[in-house]
């Protein structure tokens, strides 16, 4: 009952009523990626995404993100996700998380003794 309030009044948790009803009518699911959100296209190949939890747009991986802005018309499948072994597994983005890549002697360093005194410039 509470995810069904949340979609009709607010559109950042997942989808709204509207995209919904939309999905149900026009929609023809294409794929899911391995995050878990799906993706869909109607007859005109206008392209969309149900985010499986809140909408942030770095949740998309690189080949499906390819696909959304019609960069390509292939469809991803779960092999095109890593094609070299160098290659990491897509992450969203996680600055203002505690996630975030903070350096050392950086101000958001956790360790206070890390953090560096800048010395100011002298001509």
């Amino acid at each position: 009952m509470i995810n069904f309030i949340k979609q009709i009044f607010t559109w950042w948790n997942r989808q709204t009523f509207g995209t919904f009803i939309y999905t149900i009518l026009k929609g023809k699911f294409v794929g899911k990626d391995n995050l878990g959100n799906k993706y869909y296209k109607n007859s005109q190949d206008k392209r969309w995404v149900i985010y499986k939890s809140d909408v942030e747009s770095t949740k998309i991986p690189p080949n499906w993100f390819f696909w959304i802005h019609f960069m390509t018309n292939k469809i991803p499948s779960a092999e095109d996700d890593l094609t070299y072994d160098w290659q990491k597994s897509h992450q969203e983005n996680f600055t203002g998380t505690d996630k975030a890549y903070r350096p050392k002697g950086s101000l958001g360093s956790k360790n206070l003794e890390e953090r560096k005194l800048y010395e100011r410039w002298k001509p």
